[in-house]
Parts: structure tokens; C-alpha cells; sequence
């Protein structure tokens, strides 16, 4: 008789398995999840800081048991967004100087700096964020009226693109600049046998050397200024293009503190020391930090004619920019990181430029498997040179800057050349893959603002119309990938971020609208109204 109770009992029994208590449930949610398939889904749960399980429907429920629940009310959720070119701690800093950015004159800047220094006294003023060509007179600016203004106090003022200074006659004493100063690798320019105060690219260096280095204090304050911006705007992971060793150190104390909850893909500064130290150290990997690459630079920038350009600039006859690293350095370098376990990330605006690094990337990785070099910009290609791009070499390149530049870019360059410049499409198609970004503070912070430029190819004024070179705009689809598992994958990341599958680190953002599906033109006013680290909401 209990042999025949057990047998009609036990199917009951086994069928009761206690369910499996998580952390969190997600529930009601419209999500992308982003996988292989591009699928979508509506719940999660996630548990020490991953996701466990995905389900289209609410039968997640019959499995998991949650301590938390969170309904999203049908709101989009996407996996955390990595912006996989920017200068994280240079936002940061930039906090801490007068904010340009925006400025339509040399005058109103003359005002802001002003301003600011007499709210906030400082014995060497600095700041960042001008561009003469927004400018109703499209010329580099002088040092006369900085001069008049601070005649003791030396200035530093950095163009928007961070390949420019514009400073005044006390910082060009304190650097020792003068007529006869010779830096290769960019220009001090002059005007009438005078210095202009403007100096681009390499002979920023010696102001550099002059300027006062940030406090410990200020560097902490600098960074969790830029975790809050970067999360208020749904990143979960920056790549930050170029650090030292004391930044990046300062970045992991501060992590394993739990004072910054961001994750980090650092690119090592190109210094001696930064070679020395971590080539020979080998990759650094925690959950929130990974160093193993280095971050070189080609030429300047094309908004400051910096950019190495294999022609002479069509608005510049007889000027071709400048290589920044020389080309027998780039080969060098090149050679050097390919014997490490190092990724090689260099900075190529020009097509010079780009062709000096695409060469150089194929010769050092001949026979070598799987290396995900990058060339950050890759902003103008000429037309034989796109075929590089199948050799697994991944362009991250940041859509902002052709809506940026489409003002003036045809000037500087032709109405020939201009054709291979901000091709996404056509190195997405070459490279099977491309890596966005925004590249900031040179653009805003807003990956929403990368998403429109990418798809719409238009400024937030819907101009021009129709959208610019449109043949390479990218779909919606292809866009949210570079801003996720593509640049996860680029940073050799793809297992662990950059979709929301079962086993990845729990990095999602619920926005305002559905980033798929509403009116592209309304996306640049999307928000991130909840964003979420490793399962933790941080906003």
C-alpha cells in the first residue's frame, strides 16, 4: 500500500522543485537583447551581478524567485551602452577649466575666460572647447587681446578636438617658445614674422610640460565627475583613448574601492614608460578595468589642418598637414606591440594617415590570428585603401563628426576626396563590423546624438536634407551593435557585455521610447531613465 502511495505521489513531489532565488526580475519590458539573432525578450533575472535567464514571456516566473522586482512598463531596455572611443578623464578635467564648447566668437570666449577667472582665481587659466569654425570669421584666433587681458597670467586654451592651443605670451615664455622653436610633428604658427600664440599638435607638449599637474584630489573629483555624466547618458563601459599609468592606477584603487562603478577599457598612453611597464606586465583584467592596448597617434586633426593628407588641403594649397608619429615610427611601434599581447589603436584622420597605419598593421600582423586592431577614426579613406579593412582590422569611428563637419569638410577637401571621408557603410561592409563612439569632449557625451548621426546623417536641425553622403548611413540595427556587442568585441569583451544573454554581466539601460522604432528625428531627446551596472541601479 505505501509502495503504491510513493508511486502516485512522487510525479506531485518531483514535479514542486523549489525555485531558484535571484537578485533581480526585470519584468514587462520591451527588450533587444542584442544576441546573434537580434532577438527581443521581456523579462530577465540576474544574480550576482549577471544575467541568469532571458524569457520572451512571464514564464520566467515558474523558474526564479526574485529578493527585488522591477516592472518597466513596457519601456525598451538595451544592454549597457560602451562608447568605444572617448577621453573619459579629460571630461572629467574639463569640469574643472572654462567650458568653450559652443562659443561663435573669439570675443564671447574672451568673456568666458574672463568670467571665470575672476570667480575662480587661478594662477594658470585653462580651457577647452573652441572651434573657429563655428565662427562668422572661420580663422584661427591671435594672442594680442589675451595678452592685453593677462599679461601675468599665462593661458592655455584647448581647440575642441584637443589638436590645438591657442595661449598667450606668458605661457609661451614659461615653455621657452619663440621664433626660432622647431618641433616636428605639427606647426607654431606665425603671421607676419609674429608668434600667433596658436600652436597645433607636438609643440603643444611644451606647454603641456609647464602646465600645473592636477592634484590627487582633483584627478578623484575629475573622474566621478565623468562616471556621473557617462551614466546619466546609459554607458555602462568607456574606452578611454590614451592614459597614464598613475590614471589608470588611480581608475582601479578607485574601482576596487567601490568608489566608481564604470568599466573602464583603458588604451595606454604611447610614452616610453607606458611601453616599458606594460608590454613587459602583460594584460590587466578585472570587471571593471581591462588594459591591453595602446593608443598611438598618426596626424593631427582635419578641423585644425592637422590631418596628414596625401594631397594638399583644397582650401590650403601647397599644405598637406602632418604626421604627429613619424612613419618609421608607426612600422616600429607596429612591430613592437604585435610581439605582445598588446591591441595597436591608432588615431588616422588623413588619408595619408590611414594608409601609413593600414600598411603597417599589415605587415606586423602577417600570420598572427586574431589581434582586433583598430584604426580610430579612419575618416578619410581613399578609395584603394578600404579593402585593408578585410583583413580583421576594425575601424571605430564615431558619427557625430561627419554631422559635425559636413559644414566645412568638402573645403578642406574636395568634392572627390570628400567621398571617401566618414564612410561607415562602406568600412562596416569591408569589416564586417565597426565600433562607435563619440570621441568626448570633442563631441557631446550623448550616445543618442552618435545613434541620429549614424542613422539619420543629419544635425538636430534635420539638415542637411535628405542627410549627408546617405550611402553610408547605417541601419538602426547595425548602429545599436556597434554601440554594444561590436564594441564589446572590439575591446575582446563579447563574452561577457554588450548583449543580454544568460552568463553576461547584468549593464542594461531603460530608456524614454523605443530607439528601434520611434521617429529618428526624436531620438537626440532620448533618455536613460534607468541604468543599471553589474545589476545595481546607478541611475
Amino acid at each position: 500500500m505505501k509502495k503504491i502511495l510513493f508511486l502516485l505521489l512522487a510525479p506531485l513531489f518531483f514535479s514542486c522543485n523549489p525555485k531558484e532565488e535571484v537578485d533581480l526580475i526585470v519584468y514587462n519590458a520591451n527588450i533587444y537583447t542584442v544576441d546573434d539573432a537580434f532577438s527581443k525578450a521581456c523579462c530577465v533575472a540576474i544574480k550576482d551581478g549577471k544575467f541568469v535567464a532571458v524569457a520572451e514571456t512571464a514564464d520566467i516566473y515558474k523558474k526564479y524567485t526574485a529578493k527585488k522586482e522591477l516592472d518597466a512598463e513596457g519601456k525598451t531596455m538595451v544592454p549597457g551602452l560602451i562608447d568605444a572611443h572617448c577621453h573619459f578623464y579629460g571630461l572629467g578635467l574639463n569640469q574643472q577649466v572654462v567650458d568653450l564648447v559652443g562659443t561663435t566668437s573669439f570675443e564671447e570666449i574672451l568673456e568666458k575666460v574672463a568670467a571665470f577667472q575672476k570667480e575662480r582665481p587661478s594662477g594658470f587659466i585653462r580651457g577647452r572647447g573652441w572651434d573657429q569654425n563655428d565662427w562668422e570669421v572661420k580663422e584661427f584666433p591671435t594672442k594680442d587681446k589675451l595678452d592685453e587681458l593677462f599679461p601675468d597670467t599665462p593661458v592655455a586654451l584647448k581647440r575642441i578636438d584637443g589638436h590645438a592651443y591657442l595661449v598667450n605670451q606668458k605661457a609661451l615664455d614659461l615653455a621657452g617658445i619663440t621664433l626660432e622653436t622647431e618641433v616636428n610633428g605639427g606647426e607654431i604658427v606665425k603671421k607676419d614674422g609674429k608668434l600667433t600664440g596658436i600652436l597645433v599638435d607636438n609643440p603643444m607638449g611644451l606647454v603641456d610640460a609647464v602646465i600645473p599637474q592636477p592634484t590627487r584630489a582633483l584627478q578623484i573629483q575629475a573622474l566621478k565627475d565623468a562616471e556621473r555624466i557617462s551614466l546619466d547618458y546609459g554607458l555602462t563601459t568607456v574606452n578611454d583613448a590614451g592614459l597614464s599609468r598613475e590614471t589608470i592606477e588611480l581608475i582601479d584603487s578607485l574601482q576596487q574601492a567601490g568608489d566608481l562603478s564604470i568599466r573602464v577599457y583603458a588604451m595606454i598612453a604611447n610614452y616610453p614608460e607606458n611601453l616599458d611597464y606594460f608590454l613587459d606586465k602583460g594584460i590587466i583584467k578585472t570587471d571593471r578595468l581591462d588594459v591591453r592596448s595602446v593608443k598611438v597617434y598618426g596626424d593631427g586633426a582635419l578641423g585644425s589642418k592637422g590631418a596628414a593628407l596625401r594631397a594638399p588641403y583644397s582650401d590650403q594649397p601647397g599644405h598637406f598637414g602632418a604626421m604627429v608619429t613619424p612613419v618609421d615610427e608607426i612600422g616600429a611601434l607596429a612591430e613592437r606591440i604585435a610581439a605582445s599581447d598588446y591591441q595597436m589603436n591608432t588615431h588616422a584622420i588623413g588619408d595619408s594617415a590611414n594608409v601609413v597605419v593600414l600598411r603597417a598593421y599589415d605587415k606586423a600582423l602577417e600570420g598572427k590570428e586574431d589581434r582586433r586592431w583598430k584604426v580610430e577614426h579612419a575618416q578619410v579613406i581613399s578609395q584603394q585603401d578600404f579593402d585593408y579593412f578585410k583583413n580583421g582590422i576594425i575601424p571605430s569611428v564615431q558619427p557625430t563628426h561627419a554631422t559635425s563637419d559636413m559644414y566645412w569638410a568638402e573645403d578642406r577637401l574636395g568634392p572627390d576626396r570628400v567621398k571617401g571621408a566618414y564612410a561607415f557603410k562602406n568600412l562596416l561592409n569591408k569589416a564586417g563590423l565597426v565600433a562607435l563612439g563619440t570621441d568626448f569632449p570633442v563631441e557631446q557625451v550623448s550616445p543618442f546624438l552618435t545613434f541620429y548621426a549614424a542613422v539619420a546623417r543629419q544635425d538636430t536641425q534635420q539638415y542637411p536634407e535628405g542627410g549627408y553622403q546617405m550611402e553610408n548611413a547605417l541601419s538602426r540595427e547595425e548602429t545599436l551593435k556597434g554601440m554594444t556587442i561590436w564594441a564589446a568585441y572590439s575591446n575582446f569583451e563579447e563574452t561577457e557585455k554588450g548583449s543580454i544573454e544568460p552568463g553576461k554581466f547584468a549593464d542594461f539601460v531603460l530608456l524614454s521610447d523605443d530607439i528601434m522604432t520611434m521617429p529618428i528625428h526624436e531620438v537626440p531627446n532620448l533618455k536613460a531613465e534607468k541604468v543599471f551596472v553589474g545589476g545595481v541601479e546607478k541611475k
